[in-house]
């Protein structure tokens, strides 16, 4: 399963869908319910962030990931961002997959081009294989 932050841009919210694989929306505001995440899950999630760093993960992230329970079953981490950042590109996945002890799957641009889509799909594949679980459970 995915679980992902999108911002009004919708950008990561399109790439959701162009992967078509089963996924949890976290909710804009971080003062609304985070959804129940019960099952393993690999994270979706944009940077946003100044020009030194701060703020690179989104509060909504940062709340579900402060869940005890949410983070136990978190395996990996997807990151999205823009280029024109330089090495800032995608920090969102560094600094979650550092804090989390998850591996950094992958990075994409904006809402990501058909390769990033076609390469996701298969790494999942791979990689819920790996770990003993259907990529559509």
């Amino acid at each position: 399963m995915l679980v992902y932050y999108s911002s009004l841009s919708g950008n990561t919210e399109r790439f959701i869908k162009q992967l078509k694989l089963p996924a949890i929306r976290l909710p804009l505001n971080a003062d609304d319910p985070t959804p129940a995440i019960t099952r393993p899950f690999v994270l979706v999630c944009p940077t946003y962030a100044d020009g030194k760093g701060d703020g690179a993960v989104p509060k909504s992230v940062i709340k579900a990931l402060n869940d005890t329970q949410i983070r136990s079953l978190l395996i990996g981490v997807i990151a999205s961002g823009n280029r024109n950042f330089g090495a800032l590109f995608a920090q969102s996945g560094v600094i979650i997959s550092r804090k989390c002890n998850v591996p950094l799957l992958y990075r994409f641009e904006l809402s990501g081009t058909p390769q990033d889509v076609h390469k996701v799909r298969h790494g999942l594949q791979q990689f819920w294989n790996h770990h003993g679980h259907a990529i559509h459970a």
